[in-house]
């Protein structure tokens, strides 16, 4: 097929023919990276901007120019746009579209390649996208802080192994994932400061010869540097994989969230109850009510983690510079964008809509076996030795099961026979919360510790 006027423009003289229908559509991307038309257009804006400004061309043109791209984007915005596969990419879309309308539109390429183009669309998209994700992330801790703030009197045990361990109040546990969210924000912060590099001037590769202002570029479009190498900078997509890898990691802590939903609305703890309008049904057995979301939740985090190895994969073999391997950058970012996004917009939702069973738990936290630490400390406070407190304690915990009986229910003859520093006071070791009031060490889960972090981020999540 020969290439039209048109497709000489855009590509050049060098080829006779376009490219094969089978190449055409093995290649094309617009059908996912037509994402990226607000940062094209606003990357463009700006470059020519600058290009009128060295002289490149006239005001004239310039207006010509800014006029087309802005309608072009009002159509894109109104979903009346025709985007064309035979042009393979967002960048083409928008060029042929606007060379269509002025020409003009033929000078808006000087001095820039589709590689620095697209590094530059990406570094935008990447920091507006970080930017709705901080506040996603903040939506999901505020909906935690709530709900331990209204159940902050509920005590729940705290497990290792999935066993009962030592008690802690539900506000303490929730606010783990707060503070498991903080690192999520921090991390995508600092990813942002990763992107927030002008790669717009690298060319191809190799710069240009004609007078480039980078800078004003930079300034036009609020990145706070340029890139200082211009092999690295079109081939460079540590941001991605920045941003990819918090992602994953944020993915697994919403991941571990869910699992403790899924876990605690099960008959075996009974501990929350999830709203109807966030469970589903079975097709087959009438009494069901399943915690899908959470388990969609906890699901949808190995698409996360998997994109991030998709992008090492790809990345790890490629030479310098640009190689056509980097098209498949987006796809995989997208996905980690959209699946984080959603989970997190629905867990907030969901903790909203969820009770707490306040007799579940306190059945729970009933176990006088959550207490055995605190009876080795109390003797630790009377001179025995930790490991010889230890093993005392694991006695009386055998002998409460051979005998079975609570460990609170032993008589304090068999304690004083296991040791002779056990008197009455010991039975005072087995009121729940009074052992909560007696972890006093900041990040302890004593009561006026945890009371204390609650008002803190509170305030912080104001």
């Amino acid at each position: 097929m020969k290439k039209s006027r048109q497709d000489k423009a855009l590509w050049g003289g060098r080829f006779a023919a376009t490219p094969d229908k089978l190449v055409q559509e093995f290649t094309k991307s617009v059908q996912y990276d037509w994402r990226l038309y607000r940062e094209d257009i606003f990357g463009s804006l700006a470059h020519a901007r600058m290009l009128r400004e060295i002289g490149v061309i006239s005001s004239g043109e310039f207006a010509a120019i800014e006029k087309g791209l802005r309608q072009i984007f009002a159509e894109i915005e109104a979903g009346v746009f025709k985007w064309d596969a035979a042009r393979e990419d967002v960048h083409m879309n928008i060029e042929s579209a606007l060379t269509a309308r002025t020409p003009a539109g033929a000078k808006l390429h000087t001095g820039r390649s589709r590689n620095d183009q697209v590094a530059t669309d990406m570094r935008l998209w990447i920091r507006h996208s970080i930017a709705t994700d901080l506040a996603l992330i903040t939506g999901l801790q505020t909906a935690l802080a709530r709900l331990a703030r209204k159940y902050q009197h509920i005590v729940i045990p705290g497990y290792t192994h999935l066993q009962r361990a030592q008690p802690v109040w539900f506000a303490h546990h929730l606010l783990a994932y707060v503070e498991m969210l903080a690192r999520d924000f921090s991390r995508l912060e600092d990813a942002w400061q990763r992107a927030d590099v002008l790669p717009l001037g690298s060319g191809a590769l190799a710069g240009s010869t004609i007078p480039l202002k980078r800078e004003r570029v930079a300034q036009l479009l609020g990145f706070s540097a340029v890139s200082q190498n211009s092999l690295d900078a079109v081939s460079d997509r540590d941001f991605i994989l920045e941003y990819a890898a918090g992602g994953a990691i944020l993915a697994v802590h919403l991941s571990r969230l869910a699992e403790d939903l899924v876990l605690w609305s099960t008959a075996e703890f009974g501990f929350i109850r999830i709203g109807d309008a966030f469970t589903t049904g079975s097709s087959l057995m009438p009494q069901k009510k399943n915690p899908d979301v959470a388990e969609l939740a906890r699901g949808k985090s190995g698409r996360v983690i998997g994109n991030l190895v998709a992008l090492l994969t790809m990345l790890k073999g490629l030479p310098m510079t640009y190689n056509r391997d980097l098209q498949e950058d987006k796809e995989r970012l997208f996905d980690t964008v959209d699946t984080v996004r959603q989970t997190l917009g629905v867990l907030a939702a969901m903790l909203a809509d969820t009770q707490v069973n306040a007799a579940a738990c306190e059945r729970a936290v009933s176990d006088p076996l959550l207490l055995a630490t605190d009876v080795a400390d109390w003797l630790v406070n009377r001179g025995v030795p930790f490991r010889h407190a230890h093993e005392i304690v694991g006695q009386a915990v055998a002998l409460s099961e051979r005998r079975r009986i609570p460990l609170n229910k032993l008589p304090l003859t068999v304690w004083k026979k296991l040791h002779p520093v056990c008197d009455a006071s010991l039975q005072k070791i087995f009121n729940v919360r009074e052992a909560l009031s007696r972890r006093k060490m900041t990040g302890a889960p004593g009561k006026k510790q945890v009371e204390e972090q609650l008002k803190r981020w509170e305030k912080i999540l104001k």
